[in-house]
């Protein structure tokens, strides 16, 4: 073979060797990405006094005429004689879940036991659906109306149904700095509205995954956190690069958005900008840590036993 032959043949095998190493690092990437795992602050711990969780059904007038499902959690540590801290959750059901991603009720009861958390009623509640007319028929889901719309009319229907209904069985704070409010995508946008409507019930944000997007206006919130006097709302936002981009918007784009709004505005806030996608991997991963970052400013004081 000429030498001619003998450097095409070299150049060749850098070519696979170099597409190879492409391909490999392309491989570890893909394994990478979305790959979080939930710590032992997630995971039952022996000597943790468990909470517990009772289910109820609800049927709304500020919605008119919608039915849902919400669950309420107290821990052990829970004083009737103390108003206790509230945190309310949207798309209740997959946050109150032991077994998915986020299993708070597990979360709070090791926070709490190590005082990382103040003692926190957990409150879930599943998005309205509106009984069908016909037997044959099926309910129909209220969630984006509820969830995605920007106005009054979600937090209303806390402050004015759900919370006093839980206040007839627990005692329940009423400051404002208190009380927090989480939910994932839709429900992470519901989460803001309701404390941007109404600051001076609820002051704690926690939104996985938010769609700050244009389902129902939701976009415009960048823009106003810029124009509006700051409100005394503490925020923490989760999302990551490989969430969802679709004809209401880049959720990865609107969420940066948020964060950077905030941070123009003097907002307590964290964004924590992963590589997930449209779900609560990231976001469960995060939930010890979040927590414990959202309620710093409460004093965690031990409670009766």
């Amino acid at each position: 073979m000429n030498n001619l032959g003998l450097a095409a043949g070299g150049a060749r095998l850098r070519a696979l060797g170099t597409a190879f190493m492409v391909l490999a690092a392309m491989s570890s990437l893909g394994r990478a990405a979305d790959d979080y795992q939930l710590g032992p602050d997630s995971q039952r711990q022996a000597d943790v006094p468990e909470g517990t969780v009772t289910q109820a059904k609800w049927t709304s007038k500020v919605f008119d005429g919608t039915e849902r499902d919400y669950w309420v959690y107290v821990p052990k540590q829970y004083d009737k004689a103390k108003p206790a801290c509230v945190m309310v959750f949207q798309d209740g059901g997959s946050y109150v879940d032991k077994s998915k991603d986020f299993r708070v009720p597990i979360v709070f009861d090791n926070l709490i036991h190590k005082q990382q958390m103040p003692v926190t009623i957990g409150i879930f509640i599943n998005p309205g659906v509106i009984p069908p007319a016909k037997p044959e028929e099926k309910p129909r889901p209220n969630r984006s109306f509820e969830y995605d719309t920007p106005s009054p009319q979600y937090a209303d229907f806390l402050l004015k149904e759900i919370l006093p209904e839980v206040g007839k069985s627990y005692n329940l704070t009423k400051k404002p700095e208190e009380r927090a409010i989480c939910g994932i995508s839709s429900g992470g946008i519901c989460a803001w509205t309701v404390a941007w409507e109404r600051p001076e019930a609820f002051r704690k944000v926690l939104s996985h995954v938010g769609s700050f997007t244009n389902i129902r206006g939701g976009h415009v919130y960048p823009s106003l956190i810029r124009k509006t006097e700051r409100k005394p709302i503490r925020v923490f936002l989760q999302d990551g690069s490989g969430d969802l981009d679709n004809l209401h918007g880049n959720w990865p784009l609107a969420n940066q958005e948020m964060a950077s709004a905030l941070k123009f505005a003097g907002y307590d806030y964290r964004f924590e900008y992963g590589d997930g996608g449209h779900n609560g991997k990231h976001g469960g991963s995060l939930l010890p840590d979040s927590l414990r970052w959202l309620w710093s400013d409460v004093p965690a004081t031990p409670a009766a036993k």
